[in-house]
């Protein structure tokens, strides 16, 4: 099957979502980490890029609904997954 690059489009952007998902988990605790460490500025620093990912993460969510949605047979909460830490 030869998909169309908007069908690649649909499959990765779940993905994406995903991946972001489970660096944003990882940071918190690093971010954690850092302050009890006596590094609150680095945390901030983390926390920030926690931000960042969470807008970006926003904007793939609003891209895929523009495109439909995930196609029939794909996790359409793929925060259920655990991508890899």
């Amino acid at each position: 099957m030869n998909l169309s690059d908007m069908e690649k489009l649909r499959i990765l952007l779940p993905h994406w979502i995903e991946h972001n998902h489970s660096h944003e988990t990882d940071f918190l605790e690093w971010a954690a980490k850092c302050r009890k460490s006596g590094q609150p500025k680095v945390s901030t620093l983390i926390i920030q890029a926690v931000v960042g990912l969470k807008a970006a993460e926003e904007a793939l969510v609003k891209a895929l609904d523009n495109m439909g949605g995930a196609l029939p047979g794909q996790d359409p909460h793929p925060h259920d997954e655990h991508h890899h830490h």
